[in-house]
């Protein structure tokens, strides 16, 4: 036999009502099996020899056809009318006292053992509608019950039924005291049914608010666990993942489905928890292969494992001694600025050195050279050895006074950068003066020729003074580094018209770059010259900065470092 089909409640419907539309829907379903079981002991009794007033067999057939109908009608009228659960459950009821009562009155009245089933219909008004729904039906299942004995006594049967009660039983005390009897148990059965259901009414309201406070902790632990922008991992007591947020899945680039119950170290081979340290940092590969930095903190989470939540706590520990909840950020971004800010205070440090070394060596160190080179002026009229000795010291003191002006004059470049005044100009003629500026110095080799290639480049947008002086750090970078004797530098420069920029690359032969070092070299003070500042190079960067270009470098055909800049031109 097929079950009743489930209720769809409307949007408008509060939960008390559906619960009742519910509870009104196993009422009929059980007032199906109730009938259908009655309907096969009358069957059984048919055949058996008893002393009891039986339904006719087709009558009882009949009987059950109506009440399934009237069950399924009952089913239906339900689900389609927006009526009263609790009026609707009411008139089930009565309805089902009717069936009672006729059930009652064909078997005998006071003969039939079916008077027991009034109490199904008042146990359940009882229960749907406390007090008011129970006596009112206990009330009608009296005076229904009354009025069937009382048919009985009398005689009054269908002659269809051939059922004639003899006189010997009869008797009107024992009537009026069975109906007194049942009478009694029907308002005391709906007293207490309507107690019952007060009290589960109670339970059920308070469980409902503990239900509904739970969701609302449970929705706003996970609202707060997805939403917050630091990464959460919990781990079980054998390391493998058991949650992840979304913040954790963003941070790693892989989606939740990948990481839950895989190993923890399998996406974070770097982070350890050995440490006792409050703040971690660990090197994180991203599934896009990206290196991020991820600032990590961790702690034991002891909680009780569900497979021993049964179990005697008092015999073994049931919390998960091993499980962890790890929480990760991104630090790339922080480690930068941090590195900028040191930057910052190193560069506020060099601006109040280089303003000291400018007041306090640039003069004693032009009165040197000037006086030095007064020396030298006069000691070139006379060709005595003993004065040749003296002019090779005195050129010393040049060099070295020259060299001092220079460190100097670097340190202001690059502690006060002057604003980029840009002006078009010929790139070609920029470089011709920095070559030619380059090739007068001493050091520089007699013979050798530079390779260029720049025919495509006509004029550039930028400021000429700073220019000349980034072209010469890198001619002079690229040089000192060249084998004696073999030295190559190429020029190479090309427009880029689609995206509006020029770039320029000077290549050397040199040993190049070691690898990891490409950005550092940039760094002020770091230097692999041993007469380098180590402020050539950061001085290139700053001024590309101020020309919002950018300098890299990367390995040279040639064997050496090819650095190349990016100067991007007015739309």
């Amino acid at each position: 036999m097929a079950t009743l089909p489930e209720f769809q409640p409307s949007a408008h419907m509060s939960t008390v009502e559906r619960l009742l539309v519910n509870q009104i829907q196993w009422m009929l379903f059980l007032r199906v099996v109730l009938y259908t079981l009655i309907l096969g002991v009358s069957v059984y009794l048919q055949g058996a020899q008893v002393n009891v007033v039986l339904f006719p067999q087709h009558l009882l057939l009949v009987f059950i056809i109506v009440v399934y109908i009237s069950s399924i009608v009952s089913s239906l009228l339900l689900l389609k009318t927006n009526e009263n659960p609790r009026r609707f459950g009411i008139k089930q009821n009565l309805l089902d006292t009717i069936f009672v009562s006729i059930l009652v009155y064909l078997t005998g009245g006071s003969l039939s053992f079916f008077a027991p089933l009034y109490f199904f219909p008042i146990i359940a008004s009882g229960l749907i509608l406390p007090r008011i729904g129970g006596l009112v039906v206990a009330g009608a299942s009296t005076l229904q019950f009354g009025l069937a004995l009382t048919l009985g006594y009398y005689n009054l049967f269908p002659n269809f039924l051939g059922i004639s009660l003899p006189e010997s039983i009869r008797d009107a005390m024992a009537t009026l005291n069975m109906f007194s009897v049942y009478g009694l148990t029907f308002f005391l059965a709906a007293i207490l049914a309507s107690l019952f259901a007060g009290r589960l009414r109670k339970t059920e309201d308070a469980l409902s608010d503990s239900v509904r406070d739970f969701d609302r902790l449970s929705l706003l632990y996970k609202q707060i666990f997805d939403d917050i922008n630091t990464g959460i991992i919990t781990t079980d007591e054998h390391n493998r993942i058991s949650s992840v947020n979304n913040a954790a899945c963003n941070i790693t680039g892989f989606p939740l489905n990948e990481l839950l119950h895989h190993d923890f170290h399998k996406f974070f081979p770097n982070v350890t928890f050995t440490s006792q340290a409050m703040r971690h940092s660990a090197e994180l590969r991203r599934k896009d292969d990206e290196a991020i930095r991820i600032g990590y903190s961790y702690a034991q989470l002891q909680y009780l494992l569900p497979e021993k939540a049964g179990k005697d706590t008092q015999s073994e520990n049931p919390t998960c001694q091993n499980c962890k909840v790890v929480t990760i950020k991104d630090i790339s971004e922080v480690e930068r600025l941090e590195k900028q800010m040191q930057q910052a205070e190193k560069l506020a440090a060099i601006g109040r050195m280089s303003a000291g070394i400018a007041h306090d060596f640039r003069n004693p160190l032009t009165a040197i050279s000037g006086s030095a080179q007064v020396l030298a002026n006069e000691i070139s009229l006379t060709q005595s050895p003993l004065q040749q000795q003296n002019a090779d010291l005195i050129n010393i003191i040049l060099r070295e006074s020259n060299r001092l002006s220079n460190t100097v004059s670097d340190f202001l470049k690059f502690a006060r950068p002057d604003n980029a005044e840009k002006d078009w100009f010929s790139l070609r003629r920029c470089l011709e003066e920095v070559i030619e500026v380059a090739k007068a110095h001493p050091i520089w080799p007699k013979d050798w020729e530079i390779e260029m290639d720049i025919d495509s480049v006509v004029d550039v947008w930028a400021d000429k003074y700073q220019l000349f002086t980034i072209f010469n750090h890198l001619l002079q970078n690229a040089q000192a580094f060249c084998p004696i004797g073999k030295e190559q530098i190429r020029i190479v420069a090309k427009e880029i018209k689609e995206e509006d920029r020029v770039e320029v690359s000077v290549e050397d032969n040199g040993p190049g770059i070691s690898p990891g070092k490409e950005q550092k070299i940039f760094e002020p003070f770091y230097t692999r010259r041993v007469d380098g500042t180590g402020l050539g190079l950061a001085i290139v960067k700053q001024m590309m900065q101020e020309h919002q270009g950018s300098v890299w470098v990367t390995p040279s055909s040639l064997g050496g470092a090819k650095f190349t800049i990016s100067l991007p031109l007015p739309a």
